[in-house]
């Protein structure tokens, strides 16, 4: 008794200056910090609290966190974006929305060091709310969604060509209703000659200032015209797919074709929305050659291409850096550009402040095949794994238990 009373005075300074010492949650060190919207391409340090970016600044002091992870020898960069998945889950046994082809975000994106997707459509204004309720609310992925102009999104033929189910007026209330999650407006899998849905589509975006989100499935309008109604920020996706239903943006000549030149020089952006048969060497890599470079690594991710030649944002990203894409090239159109490609500034970035969303790459070297939709296969030397994945500050997935303690036998 005699002793603490001597040193109370002494331990009551002690205790704040300890809790004062780890003044931040998790620690990043000595990782190659590529952060394409603010420009940084160096090892640097990061440091996380309160689920926030709290500071990036060269050998910040060990002693300052509770928890830390070296990443020396690692690329880290921010939590990656993949703008083309369908995770409307659902007991609905034959469907997208609300059913079973769709797959549910957590169980894919974290060992893939995605923290934010964008289900492309899978919902309209009828059943955006259940997705909301059901899957968006409750998902540690961070889940956004471009709204269908079909009022019931991907079910059945019929409703996704009912006309009179196109309401822009319905969509635009649920869209105004849901601005924080809604990034923006989806047409496909329509296959009439009408060009409503695809008018109504530009109207509702237009009216919302959001991007038009052009998916598959629009056999009777050509490409040239789907391409020349498009504005400046819109979005096409299965950019270099090989289907009857579709014109390729390589002609058989070997050349990208003219009009699609033109469209990315308005602006036009083209996603890869690789899935089970969207993405062919044939068309991507002399695409790749003539500048139609993707702006974004969208991967169709649902229950059909998981297994197959996509398998996951990272393959795709990892096929492009076999086709010669440099890797901070691959980590702009991963990060940065999807982010502002959906108008979300304030994702795909490390910026101070901002949600401490973040991966961790490792390039493994050696001998890898990479497949495309039509089972066509290149090699290539690189591939990228993620070590680990951060979403708002909690470690989701630790690949090789880097934040891990080391276990030692007693």
């Amino acid at each position: 008794m005699r002793f603490w009373r001597k040193y109370w005075l002494l331990i009551l300074v002690l205790i704040p200056l300890g809790m004062i010492g780890q003044e931040y949650d998790l620690l990043l060190r000595n990782g190659h910090v590529i952060d394409p919207k603010n420009k940084i391409d160096k090892v640097i340090d990061i440091a996380v609290k309160d689920g926030k970016i709290a500071k990036l600044a060269v050998n910040i002091a060990p002693t300052a966190a509770k928890k830390i992870i070296d990443a020396t020898g690692l690329f880290v960069c921010p939590g990656l974006i993949d703008i083309h998945t369908h995770v409307f889950t659902g007991p609905e046994a034959g469907q997208f929305a609300n059913g079973s082809y769709s797959v549910s975000a957590d169980d894919f994106t974290f060992k893939s060091g995605v923290t934010t997707v964008v289900d492309a459509g899978t919902s309209g204004w009828r059943n955006f709310s259940l997705f909301r309720e059901q899957v968006i609310n409750t998902s540690q992925t961070r889940i956004l969604a471009f709204l269908n102009i079909a009022g019931w999104g991907m079910i059945s033929k019929d409703q996704m060509e009912d006309l009179a189910d196109m309401n822009v007026d319905s969509a635009l209330k649920v869209l105004n209703e849901n601005k924080d999650v809604i990034v923006g407006v989806k047409i496909g899998h329509y296959e009439k000659k009408e060009w409503l849905p695809f008018d109504n589509s530009i109207t509702l975006a237009s009216r919302t200032g959001t991007p038009l989100f052009v998916e598959c499935h629009l056999p009777e309008y050509s490409l040239q015209d789907q391409l020349k109604k498009l504005r400046k920020g819109d979005i096409i996706t299965h950019s270099y797919e090989k289907v009857n239903e579709r014109t390729s943006v390589v002609g058989e000549d070997g050349r990208l074709q003219s009009y699609v030149k033109k469209a990315q020089q308005k602006g036009v952006l083209f996603d890869v929305g690789h899935g089970g048969a969207g993405f062919w060497f044939s068309q991507a890599i002399p695409a790749f050659k003539q500048g139609l470079w993707p702006n974004s690594f969208g991967s169709d991710l649902h229950r059909f291409s998981m297994n197959a030649g996509m398998k996951s944002m990272l393959n795709i990203m990892s096929k492009y850096m076999a086709m010669g894409m440099p890797l901070n090239d691959v980590i702009v159109r991963g990060t940065w550009n999807p982010a502002q490609s959906i108008v979300r500034n304030d994702l795909g970035n490390l910026s101070e402040g901002t949600i401490a969303d973040i991966t961790i790459l490792s390039v493994v070297r050696g001998r890898f095949g990479f497949v495309d939709a039509g089972g066509n296969k290149i090699y290539g030397d690189r591939k990228l794994e993620a070590e680990v994945t951060v979403r708002a500050g909690k470690i989701v997935w630790d690949l090789n238990g880097l934040s891990a303690t080391a276990y030692t036998e007693k």
